[in-house]
Formats: C-alpha cells, structure tokens, sequence
C-alpha cells in the first residue's frame, strides 16, 4: 500500500473537505482487507518485542476523529497482537480538576511511552486546541486573562511543535493518525448505536448535539494539522468511512515507522556466549 497519499507534509496545506473519506486504495474487499491485516499484526508484534529489547527508541501513536469515527475499534483490532507489557494506551476525557490545576500538557506528559515502548493516547493534548477551541472552553481551564491572546492557538501550535520536536530528539517517534469519517457515516453509526441495546451506552444527546459544529471542528481540525504536521511528528489522515480499511491503512504505517527506526536485539560478547555455552552444558548434563 501506498501510504504517503495520507501523510500530510510539512509545509503543504491540507484541505479536509477535498479529502475522501471512502477510499480503499486497492483493497477491494473486507476479507481481503482482514487476511491482510492479520500479517500485518504479525509482523508489528515481532517488531515490538525487537523495539522492547532495543530499549532505546520509543514509539507515540495519536488517534484524533470526530465521534463514531472509529479510533477504539482501530485501537482494538490493529493493537490486538501486541504485547501488553510493551504497550500502553491512554484515553484523554473530560479534564479533572486535579489536571485543570496544571498546565494543558500535564497530564499527557505524565503518559509518554517509555523507552522500548509503544504509547497510544486516544485523544490527546490536541484537544486542547479542537474541542477547547470550537466549545470556547478556555474560561474553565484557570488560564490569567492576560495569557488570553489571539494569537492563542498560534501560540498553542507553536508549543505543540515544541514538544514533540523535544520527544523526537530524546528518542520517541510520533505518528498522528486522523481518521477522516463523513458526516453521512457518522449517522449511520450513531443510528446503529441508538437501534442495538448492546451499544446503546456508547450514545449520548451530547453526540447529537455536537454535530451542530461539525463545519467548526473540521476549521478547527484542518488548521491544526496544517500547522503541527512535521517531518518528525507526520499526522495521516485515514479514510475512516470502511472501518476495514482504516485498520489496515493504519497497521502498514506503523509497520514502515517501525522498520525505519535503527532497532535491533543486543550483541551479546564473546565472554556472554561462552557463558551461554557453559550453562548449556551444564543444563544437558543435568538433564542427562
């Protein structure tokens, strides 16, 4: 698959309404995507454990989507072969009052992936310039009013860029996945949600209520990734209206960043592998 058709690169302005949220590249049925898949899984895994023993790089995956986009089946379905012990995933909601008393960044920095590891947030620090944005929420967040500029989400960009340029060079490799459904979709899975009783939980009137904002977030969204989109924390926007497709556009990804790090299993010395040799012998003739 050619994956570059959805990184966004730096420097080049995306515009999401122009941007399909059906395609499936060659992919042409959900069989063929799964069977696909299922490799795909395979190969992350053996990459993971080599990424755990390396222990010098780490990798930050950012899901970010409207509602009903499907970032959990994503998460779910494409991080089912991973060793948890690797493996971390974080799910950013409402801010308690305990990270309102810190500044936006607090409680995702608390989260990073450590060395070796892979990090997942579902939802991120990026909400704080999306939702906080489009919902004018910035009154509740104990900000001085003198830091209240309009130059605030500019400024918020500016520091976001900061930060995942720092990560970068400390080690953590970032991949920013949007994943791109249409307003149409959005209501068909809605509707699913609303007419099966087993979802009906995952439905609120608050979902409803904020598609009344859809043209603002999608302002919202494309402003941000156009303006933190860099070469070393690339966002890729993920046709999300097949399901089947996203999770699999998102496991080759992983993959290519995965085999692009300088990952490998230590050396062991010549005096380790003459000790390993000793404790073979010594094992056989137990065993003997």
């Amino acid at each position: 698959m050619d994956t570059e058709k959805f990184r966004v690169h730096q420097g080049i302005k995306i515009v999401l309404s122009k941007i399909e949220t059906g395609y499936t590249d060659e992919i042409h049925t959900k069989k063929e995507s799964k069977k696909q898949l299922v490799k795909n899984i395979r190969k992350m895994s053996e990459l993971q454990e080599k990424l755990y023993a390396h222990n010098k790089y780490s990798l930050l995956i950012i899901f970010q989507a409207m509602d009903a986009a499907g970032k959990d089946s994503a998460i779910k379905h494409v991080m089912s072969g991973l060793n948890p012990q690797g493996t971390q995933v974080f799910s950013f909601k409402q801010p308690s009052t305990e990270e309102l008393d810190h500044d936006y960044l607090w409680r995702t920095n608390k989260a990073l992936p450590e060395r070796g590891r892979i990090g997942i947030f579902n939802r991120s620090y990026y909400e704080e310039v999306l939702i906080v944005r489009v919902r004018n929420l910035l009154k509740v967040q104990k900000i001085p009013a003198l830091r209240i500029t309009e130059n605030i989400w500019k400024e918020r960009f500016t520091q976001i860029n900061n930060l995942e340029r720092y990560l970068f060079e400390n080690g953590t490799y970032i991949l920013k996945f949007f994943l791109n459904v249409s307003k149409r979709e959005q209501a068909k899975r809605f509707l699913k949600r609303i007419e099966d009783p087993a979802k009906n939980w995952k439905f609120s009137e608050s979902d409803l209520a904020e598609r009344d904002y859809w043209n603002d977030y999608m302002k919202s969204y494309e402003e941000a990734i156009n303006a933190t989109s860099t070469d070393y924390a690339p966002w890729h926007i993920i046709p999300a209206d097949k399901k089947w497709f996203t999770r699999l556009a998102i496991s080759e990804i992983i993959i290519e960043t995965l085999n692009s790090m300088d990952i490998k299993y230590p050396e062991v010395s010549e005096e380790q592998k003459k000790n390993l040799e000793a404790c073979k012998a010594e094992l056989l003739k137990q065993d003997s």
